[in-house]
C-alpha cells in the first residue's frame, strides 16, 4: 500500500503517478492477488508550521484508497496516531481535491482582502478600522491583509488551475486571486516610494530595513517567501537594504543567485524607512517607541503586518 501525502490537483495519482509505479516496479495496481499487485491511498498533509494548538495529532485527517478494504486498513492506522479522528472520503480524486480548495479557498479570500486594502487606501480609509467594524457580524470571516507566501498557499491555486485549464476551463477567480497576491510585494514597495516622494525625499542613498523573511510567523521556513521577493523589489529602489530574521541563521543567504544582506543586530543603526514583514513574536513584543529610535528624521514604518497601534508615522495595508 503507497499513500500519497504532498497536495497535488484532483486525479494525479490515479492518472500520473500509478502508471510510473507500475512501470518501474513490474506489479498491477489495485491487483487484488497478494503478492501480486499494489494499492494506493490519499491522506493529505495538515500541519500548521509554527502552531502548537493544532498540531497534526489534532487535526481530523482525510483519509482515501482504491478499493474498500485499502481504505479501512489505512484508517485504522491513522487512527493510531491522529486524536482528532478521520474522515473517509468516498476516493482517492474527492480527497485530492478537498485537499487543494482548502488551501485555493484561504488564497482568495485573502486576495479579496488585499483588493479592499488597496481601494480603501485610495480613499484615505483605515483598512483595519474597517475590517474590525465588519468582524462584529457573526458571520463575517475574518481574514487580515498581506503577503501571500510559503509553499502552500501561494502554490497550490496552480494545481488546481492546471487541470482545469487541460479540461478547457480557464479559471477567473482563483488567477485573479492569484495576481493580486502575487504582487502585493510591489504594491507596499510602491507605497513605500510614493510615502518618500509626498515628503519630498529624494529615494538616493536611503537606507531600508526589512523585519522577517520567513513565509510566515515563528517558522525558519523561507520557502517561497514574499518577504524575500518584497526585499528583491525594494533593492531595486533603494541602495542599501538591510534584512533582519532571527529565524533565518545563514547570513550569507543567497537565492536564485542573489545575495541577501541579513544583519546579525539592527539596534544602533538608524534607517529612513522600517518594513515589519512578517509577525515574529520578537517584533510583536516591541512598541511603538523601540521603532521609532531607529528611523532617522523623516523616516516611518510600513507595519503589513498591523502589530502597532496606529500613528502618523506608520503606514498599513
Amino acid at each position: 500500500i503507497i499513500i500519497f501525502e504532498s497536495t497535488v490537483y484532483p486525479g494525479a495519482i490515479e492518472e500520473f503517478c500509478v502508471p510510473i509505479i507500475e512501470e518501474e516496479s513490474g506489479l498491477k495496481f489495485n491487483q487484488k492477488e497478494i503478492g501480486r499487485g499494489f494499492f494506493c491511498g490519499y491522506s493529505p498533509e495538515r500541519i500548521n508550521p509554527g502552531d502548537k494548538k493544532h498540531t497534526i495529532v489534532n487535526i481530523k485527517k482525510i483519509v482515501s484508497a482504491s478499493n474498500l478494504k485499502t481504505l479501512k486498513i489505512i484508517n485504522n492506522l491513522y487512527k493510531k496516531i491522529i486524536k482528532a479522528g478521520t474522515y473517509m472520503a468516498e476516493s482517492i480524486e474527492i480527497a485530492e481535491a478537498a485537499k487543494v480548495i482548502e488551501n485555493t479557498q484561504r488564497d482568495v479570500n485573502i486576495a479579496l482582502i488585499n483588493e479592499f486594502s488597496i481601494i480603501f487606501n485610495k480613499l484615505n480609509i483605515d483598512t483595519n478600522s474597517i475590517l474590525k467594524a465588519s468582524s462584529t457580524k457573526w458571520n463575517f470571516l475574518n481574514f487580515k491583509p498581506g503577503l501571500v507566501g510559503g509553499h502552500c498557499i501561494g502554490v497550490d491555486p496552480y494545481y488546481l488551475t492546471y487541470v482545469s485549464q487541460k479540461l478547457g476551463y480557464e479559471p477567473k477567480v482563483i488567477l485573479s486571486g492569484r495576481n493580486i497576491n502575487d504582487n502585493m510585494h510591489n504594491y507596499v514597495t510602491k507605497q513605500i516610494i510614493n510615502n518618500l516622494k509626498k515628503n519630498n525625499s529624494s529615494i538616493e542613498n536611503k537606507k531600508a530595513l526589512l523585519l522577517g523573511l520567513t513565509f510566515k510567523e515563528d517558522c525558519p521556513d523561507f520557502r517561497n517567501s514574499k518577504s524575500i521577493d518584497l526585499y528583491f523589489a525594494l533593492c531595486k529602489k533603494f541602495k542599501h537594504v538591510h534584512a533582519y530574521d532571527p529565524y533565518i541563521k545563514n547570513k550569507s543567504l543567497i537565492i536564485n543567485g542573489k545575495n541577501i544582506n541579513v544583519i546579525n543586530k539592527f539596534e544602533k543603526k538608524k534607517f529612513d524607512v522600517i518594513i515589519i514583514s512578517v509577525s515574529h513574536k520578537i517584533f510583536t513584543k516591541k512598541n511603538s517607541m523601540y521603532y521609532f529610535k531607529l528611523l532617522k528624521k523623516n523616516g516611518f514604518i510600513f507595519d503589513i503586518k498591523n502589530i502597532l497601534p496606529n500613528d502618523p508615522k506608520i503606514l498599513k495595508l
